[in-house]
Parts: structure tokens; C-alpha cells; sequence
């Protein structure tokens, strides 16, 4: 993984939600001297704090500016909005274009910003903003690598249907903290005070994720196997959970997910 920002280029952002300013705020929070970054003007409260924030953001009059300007340009637009923030836009052969937007295949991208050709898919995560997000990117990119690669790694796939099934198995983080609130919530109607049940479990798979960051984790299913212990209050509720088809469920769920994101 780099350390340092080696970024010669000028980047441009076209949508500025949540992902755009997590990789606005690694890219600048980073050692070595960040890039050029135009952004586009939509979301304003967000853009001139990033701008306030970091000397080389600055907020450009349109979304066609921010590609005039680029010599990268990232779409971090919603994907359902693509097609009407994008089709107006004039892209310039030979500009890079990588997308963070789920779902919109290089197929659909390689129409919406032609003559571009040099294009990229990634997945960046919250964690970019901290500089420790695992970002998945297809094909293998050198341009999408040096931006992303200092901000926590890149898992390159030459398949672009693995990187929508990486792209599915982000799906279940809202029903990951959905199931820490269950828990949560079990603690609080136990008589522990909703603070307190908030930060114990917090606290208990915070430290758990911890153990997972290594450069050689262990595999998922050994660890379970190494928690549930024969007769074990881990290993009561892990038989609960498979005997009401609960992993089944996420499996069947992800499946769902993966077929919205190819289109079928």
C-alpha cells in the first residue's frame, strides 16, 4: 500500500454525496501533497466546507467545468441520476473516467462519456475517508490504483461481474448495524441503560473487526468455529440462527441484490 500521495494528475468530481467527500477528505488528510480537486457545485453546504477545509478543493461553476478541468474525472453521481447528469456532458479522448455509481456497467459508462475510453469501475467504502477502506476496482487501473491505493488498498478483478458481486456484499452493512441494534435494544429491555448497551456493544465487535484487519486474516468460518465452543453459549445461538435458515436468508438476499446490479 502507498503512504504518500503520488497523484500527478487534476481531478474532477461529478456528484458530491457522502463517497465523493470520504475521498476528498482521505486524498487531502494524507501524507504528501494532495492533488488538484474540482468539484462540482451541487450539494453546496458540503463543497465549501471541503474547499474551506483543503487549499487544493476548490467548487467549479458546473459539472461541465469540473470535466474541462480534469484530466481524471470521478462520477460519484447516484446511478439511478446518471444518465441526466451525465448526457449533456462533453468528455475529451484521452480523459480518464472512473465510476463509483453501483450498478451502471462500462457498457452503459462507455456510451455516457464518449470519446473517453480510458475507463474504470471502483467501489470505494466510507473508510477512504480515513484512509483504511479496501476499494474494489475493475479492470485493473493505474490511475484508479494510485488514488485509491493510499487510502486503505485496491483489489483489482478482471471480471466485471466480481466486482458487482463485491459490490452486492456491501449491501449488508445497513443489516450488519441493524443486528447490533437488535442486540442493543435485547441489553436496554434487560435493565442495562441504552448508553451503556450502546458502547459494551460497540465495544465488543469493534475490538472483534480489529482482529480481522491483518495482512493474512483468518477465514470467517474457522473463527466461528473457533467462538461457538462445544456446549457454548456462542455455539446456542449460531445453531439458532442456522436452524431458521437465517445465513440462507442473507445468501438468497445477496443473490437478489447481485441480479439488480447486472440488470437482470
Amino acid at each position: 500500500m502507498q503512504n504518500e500521495m503520488d497523484i500527478a494528475a487534476d481531478l474532477g468530481l461529478v456528484g458530491v454525496g457522502a463517497i465523493a467527500e470520504a475521498i476528498v477528505t482521505g486524498l487531502c488528510e494524507g501524507e504528501g501533497t494532495p492533488p488538484s480537486i474540482n468539484l462540482s457545485p451541487r450539494s453546496a453546504e458540503r463543497t465549501s466546507r471541503l474547499a474551506a477545509l483543503y487549499p487544493s478543493v476548490r467548487v467549479v461553476d458546473s459539472n461541465q467545468a469540473v470535466v474541462e478541468r480534469a484530466d481524471v474525472v470521478l462520477l460519484c453521481v447516484r446511478p439511478q441520476d446518471a444518465d441526466t447528469a451525465l448526457s449533456d456532458l462533453s468528455f475529451r479522448a484521452g480523459q480518464a473516467v472512473i465510476s463509483v455509481m453501483a450498478g451502471v456497467p462500462t457498457s452503459a459508462l462507455r456510451q455516457l462519456v464518449a470519446p473517453a475510453e480510458d475507463l474504470a469501475r471502483a467501489i470505494p467504502l466510507p473508510a477512504v475517508a480515513r484512509r483504511s477502506g479496501l476499494t474494489a476496482i475493475y479492470p485493473p487501473h493505474e490511475l484508479a490504483s494510485s488514488i485509491f491505493d493510499p487510502l486503505g488498498g485496491v483489489i483489482a478483478v478482471k471480471d466485471e461481474r466480481a466486482l458487482d458481486a463485491l459490490s452486492a456484499s456491501t449491501a449488508t452493512i445497513a443489516a450488519h448495524l441493524a443486528y447490533l441494534d437488535t442486540i442493543t435494544r435485547w441489553l436496554a429491555d434487560q435493565g442495562i441503560p441504552e448508553a451503556d448497551a450502546t458502547r459494551y456493544v460497540a465495544a465488543v465487535f469493534g475490538a472483534l473487526s480489529e482482529t480481522l484487519l491483518g495482512s493474512r486474516p483468518k477465514d470467517f468460518g474457522s473463527l466461528a468455529d473457533e467462538y461457538a465452543t462445544a456446549g457454548g453459549i456462542n455455539e446456542q445461538l449460531l445453531a439458532a440462527l442456522r436452524h431458521t435458515g437465517t445465513f440462507d436468508t442473507v445468501e438468497r438476499a445477496l443473490d437478489d441484490v447481485a441480479d439488480r446490479l447486472q440488470g437482470e
